[in-house]
C-alpha cells in the first residue's frame, strides 16, 4: 500500500501513549462533550509542563459532538456543523485499518505542543476520498448514536492509534486507555506480542464513571464482526477476557487485559470494589484523583488578590467576573441581572442522575427562593445533554420554560470551555447535586473554587477529599442510598432549600467579611492538589512507573513493522 515515509509533523520522544475518545484543550477545536475531555485536555497540559515523554492519540471530529442552540421558542436544538482547523498540521500519512472486514483508509493531523500548550497530539481521520460514505462518517461525530459508528470510532483509535505510533517509529513502554473506548489497543498489542502478560505490561487504564454509558455492554458477535478484537479468533478473546457470555463488558475486559488501573477519586475507588468485587483475575485498581489544571483555569487577579489577602479587591474582581457573564445572560435571554445579587450556578453535562432540576422537586419553596425581597437570587442553569438523549433535553426544556416566569432565572446554551470559564467566574455558589455514588469525580467544582465560586454538593466525587463543611463550601447530609430514587431526591432536596434558606444566603447578605473568607478557603485549599501537575506528576509515579521499562522483555514480533507493510 501507499504511505508517506516521513510524517511532515515532528515526532516526538514517547514512551507513554495516551488514547482518549475527546480532548478540551480550547475553545476552538471541538474534540470534547464534558468532563472526560477536560480532564484529558488538563492532563494534556500538565504532562507538557512537567516536560514528561508522552503523545496524546485522538480523533479528529468533522462535525465536533455537536452545536447547541435554540429553537423559535427558546428550547435546546441540535446543530452539527463541519469544522476547520488551520492550525492543525497535515502528517501526509496514509494507512488501513479494517473495520467489517473491509479496508478503511486513516490519516493523522498532529497538534504541535507550542500550540495550546500540551503534550504532542495526534487526530485520527478517516474524512478522505479514499474511503465510502460510510468510511468517512466514523469521525463525523464524537458519540454518534449509531452503534455500530460508535463500534467503529473505537476500532479507528484503539488499532489505528496503534498502527499510526508504528508509522511514526514510536515504541511506547505505557499505552494508557483513558476510559474503555480505546480499548481495541489491548488487542492490536496482543497481535503484536502473542503474549497476554506482554500486554499487561504496557497496558493501562483509568475508568471515570459507574454509569452504563461509560461502560458499554455489547453484543460480542457484532464486536467480533467489526474487527473490535483485531480479528482474534473468538475463542481466544474469551480466553483473554474470561468473557463467555454472548454480552462483552468493555470495562471488565479492560480491567482483565491491564496490568494497572485507577478510579478517579477515593470514593469513587470504594464504588469500583464494590462494583467489581465479585469478578475475578482483575488488575488492581488504585485512586488517583482527577484535577484540573490551575494555570489555565483559575483567574489570575483572583489568585493575585487571595495572595495579598485584599478582600476588596477579591469581591471587585468578582463582580467584574459576573458583569461579564451577565453580559451573556441578557445577549441569550434578555434578562438583566446584578452584580450585587448572590448567583447560583448550576452548569455541566445534563444527565439524570446530576439532576439539574432539584431545586425545582418542590415548585412553591423553589418560587419562593426566587421572590425573597430580603436575600435576593439569581439562577443559572447550563450544559449540554447528549444530543439523542431526549429524557435529559426534556429537563433542560422545562428549566427553559421555568425560566420565563423569572426575570433572575436563565438558562444557557452553547456550553463550552468560554461558557464554562464565564459561569465559574461569575458564579456566587457552584450548585453540584448528583445522586450520591453516582458521581465518579465532577471536576467542574474544582474549576469553579478556582474562580472564587464556593462549592455547595452533595459528599460524592472529589467532594469528601475537599470539603470542610462551612469552612472552604457546603455538603449536603448524605442520603441513604438503599431507598428508592424518589426518596433520596426528596431527602436532598429538603436539605438544600435549608441549607440555601437558613445558611448560605443569610450569611452571603449578613456576613459578608465571612462569605469571603469562605471564598479564600476555598481558593486556597483547591490548589495544589486539585491541580493537575500533581495528578499528572501521580499517574507517572504510581500508574506508569515509566522507570520500569518493559522492553527488556520484548519478543521478536514485538519490533515496529516498517511503515510500508501497515495494512
Amino acid at each position: 500500500m501507499n504511505s508517506a515515509a516521513q510524517p511532515s509533523s515532528p515526532v516526538p520522544a514517547c514512551r507513554i501513549a495516551y488514547f482518549s475518545m475527546e480532548y478540551a484543550f480550547v475553545q476552538s477545536l471541538k474534540t470534547y462533550s464534558g468532563g472526560l475531555g477536560f480532564l484529558a485536555g488538563s492532563h494534556m497540559r500538565s504532562a507538557r509542563a512537567l516536560k514528561q515523554p508522552l503523545v496524546a492519540i485522538g480523533i479528529l471530529w468533522k462535525y465536533g459532538y455537536y452545536d447547541q442552540i435554540r429553537k423559535p421558542d427558546q428550547t435546546m436544538d441540535v446543530l452539527f456543523m463541519e469544522k476547520q482547523y488551520s492550525f492543525l498540521v497535515p502528517t501526509n500519512l496514509r494507512f488501513q485499518i479494517r473495520v467489517n472486514h473491509a479496508p478503511v483508509w486513516v490519516t493523522a493531523y498532529y497538534l504541535p505542543p507550542a500550540t495550546f500548550e500540551t503534550a504532542p497530539t495526534y487526530f485520527l481521520s478517516t474524512d478522505l476520498p479514499e474511503n465510502d460514505y460510510l468510511a468517512q462518517t466514523i469521525c463525523h461525530r464524537l458519540y454518534d448514536p449509531n452503534p455500530e459508528t460508535r463500534i467503529a470510532a473505537s476500532i479507528l483509535l484503539g488499532v489505528g492509534g496503534t498502527k499510526l505510533l508504528d508509522l511514526l517509529q514510536l515504541s511506547p513502554d505505557v499505552y494508557h486507555l483513558n476510559e474503555s473506548h480505546p480499548l481495541p489497543v489491548a488487542f492490536a498489542l496482543y497481535n503484536r506480542f502473542g503474549n497476554a502478560g506482554a500486554v499487561r505490561k504496557r497496558l493501562v487504564f483509568t475508568t471515570h464513571t459507574p454509569e452504563e454509558a461509560g461502560n458499554p455492554r455489547t453484543d460480542i458477535r457484532l464486536l467480533d464482526r467489526m474487527g473490535f478484537f483485531d480479528y482474534l479468533p473468538l475463542d481466544t478473546v474469551r480466553q483473554l477476557t474470561g468473557i463467555y457470555t454472548d454480552t462483552f463488558n468493555w470495562a471488565l475486559a479492560a480491567l482483565r487485559l491491564a496490568g494497572r488501573a485507577n478510579a478517579v477519586s477515593k470514593r469513587h475507588q470504594e464504588v469500583c470494589q464494590q462494583m467489581w468485587g465479585a469478578y475475578d483475575n482483575l488488575c488492581p485498581i488504585g485512586a488517583i484523583t482527577n484535577a484540573q489544571n490551575a494555570r489555565f483555569w483559575a483567574d489570575e487577579k483572583i489568585a493575585d488578590a487571595v495572595a495579598r489577602n485584599d478582600n476588596a479587591a477579591l469581591v471587585a474582581r468578582k463582580k467584574t467576573l459576573k458583569k461579564e457573564l451577565f453580559d451573556v445572560v441578557a445577549d441569550q435571554t434578555g434578562d438583566l441581572f446584578r452584580p450585587d445579587v448572590f448567583t447560583i450556578v448550576w452548569s455541566r453535562r445534563f444527565a439524570g442522575y446530576k439532576r439539574a432540576d432539584l431545586l425545582l422537586t418542590d415548585p412553591a419553596r423553589f418560587e419562593r427562593l426566587l421572590s425573597n425581597p430580603a436575600y435576593p437570587v439569581q439562577m443559572i442553569w447550563a450544559g449540554k445533554p447528549y444530543p439523542f438523549d431526549y429524557a435529559s433535553i426534556g429537563t433542560f426544556d422545562r428549566l427553559v420554560h421555568i425560566s420565563k416566569s423569572f426575570a433572575n432565572c436563565a438558562v444557557l446554551v452553547d456550553y463550552g470551555m468560554q461558557l464554562s470559564r464565564q459561569l465559574k467566574g461569575g458564579a456566587d455558589l457552584w450548585l453540584n447535586t448528583p445522586r450520591l455514588t453516582r458521581e465518579a469525580s465532577g471536576t467542574s467544582g474544582m474549576t469553579a473554587a478556582m474562580n472564587g465560586a464556593v462549592n455547595a454538593s452533595t459528599n460524592d466525587g472529589w467532594i469528601p477529599e475537599f470539603a470542610r463543611n462551612g469552612i472552604n463550601s457546603f455538603v449536603l447530609p448524605e442520603a441513604s442510598i438503599t431507598g428508592p430514587v424518589h426518596e433520596q431526591d426528596a431527602f436532598d432536596a429538603e436539605n438544600l432549600y435549608a441549607l440555601l434558606e437558613t445558611v448560605v444566603l443569610p450569611l452571603y447578605y449578613e456576613r459578608p467579611h465571612d462569605w469571603a473568607a469562605i471564598m479564600k478557603a476555598s481558593i486556597q485549599d483547591v490548589t495544589p492538589y486539585f491541580d493537575s501537575d500533581r495528578m499528572a506528576a501521580e499517574y507517572a509515579e504510581t500508574l506508569y512507573k515509566i522507570n520500569d521499562s518493559p522492553s527488556a522483555e520484548t519478543p521478536d514480533r514485538a519490533r515496529p513493522l516498517p511503515a510500508q507493510t501497515l495494512d
